[in-house]
Formats: C-alpha cells, structure tokens, sequence
C-alpha cells in the first residue's frame, strides 16, 4: 500500500503530541495523513477519545492506516467494535499500562483494562524497555494476545520527543515497510 492509497489517522496520546514529537513530524511529511483531535487533552475521556476515534475512522473514504502512541493505543483497541470502515492496519507505539494502579495520572486507569481479542487487522507494536509506562512484559502480553507483530526498542523511554524521539528515522523506516505489505 502506498501513503497516497490511504487515509492515515494519527492517534496521539495524552496531552497530545507536541511540534517535535515523531508523530506531528509525520503528519506534516504524509500527504494523507490527519490527527484524530480530542477536546481534552489533560482530561482524557474513554468514551469520548474512543468515539472521535472511531468517527474519524467511519469517516475515511480509503482504507484507514492508524499510527496510535501511548493513549493512543485504548483509543484505538475499544473503538475497534464501532469502527464501520475498512482498517488496513496499525502501528502502535509504547503502549501504556491502564491497568497498573501505579500509573499517574491515575484517571488513565479508566482506558482499561485492554481487550485481549486478536485485532480484526494486521499490526505492528513498539515497545521499550525502560518506558515509565508500560513494562515491556506487558506489551510482550498485549502484543501476544492481539496477534501483533512486536518490535522491541530497546532502552528508549516512552519513544517521544522527551526521549530523544522527535524525528525517529527507525521508526519511519519500519513504518515504511509496514505500510508497503499492507492491502489496499
């Protein structure tokens, strides 16, 4: 599949991604990329980040290539049952752990816990070792039960900008070959 064949959503996580950020630095390089904006960034709602998501999705007149990180990723996994639109596939990066009791803000906890039903599309997961949210034992979990193919990044915090991951020239590369195997 090529960009121009898709319609692909990005689906940042909580408080947004900023101007450096790996994923507003893709937007703006795709030509049929857009992001899934949410009305509150600071104060995420389950059910309304799961319905824009979903909206923007049934929205599409291509297939639909979703980019989710952190946040992202629930948004994405519990709007799946109202999505009405083919989905090509997604690249989720540095899931969190909504169900950890430990992760603050502790409203987060209420994306959670993931469904563990093998995802009705194909999909790759980046994870990091050392991510402050989410261990790599539970993206392993995650990325089994859903039936992602699961990348591991090694020691690279949440891979965003704050953990040196603005422009993430692996990650295009890996996004690049990914996209090239998926079905229009």
């Amino acid at each position: 599949m090529k960009v121009s064949e898709a319609e692909i959503l990005i689906v940042p996580g909580y408080t947004n991604s900023g101007p450096d950020h790996w994923q507003t630095r893709w937007e703006q390089k795709l030509s049929t990329a857009r992001r899934v904006e949410q009305a509150e960034w600071s104060k995420p709602v389950r059910e309304d980040w799961v319905a824009r998501v979903a909206d923007e999705v049934n929205a599409a007149t291509k297939p639909v290539v979703l980019v989710g990180h952190s946040l992202g990723i629930p948004a994405i996994v519990h709007a799946i049952p109202e999505m009405k639109k083919k989905v090509a596939g997604a690249f989720l990066v540095a899931p969190p752990d909504v169900a950890n009791p430990e992760i603050r803000p502790k409203h987060l906890m209420t994306f959670g816990p993931y469904p563990r039903l093998p995802l009705p599309f194909p999909s790759i997961m980046i994870a990091s070792r050392n991510d402050p949210f989410g261990e790599y034992a539970h993206a392993e979990d995650i990325a089994n039960a859903w039936g992602s193919f699961l990348i591991d990044a090694g020691e690279s915090g949440h891979i965003n900008a704050e953990s040196g991951h603005g422009p993430w020239p692996e990650g295009t590369m890996v996004f690049a070959q990914f996209l090239g195997r998926l079905q229009p």
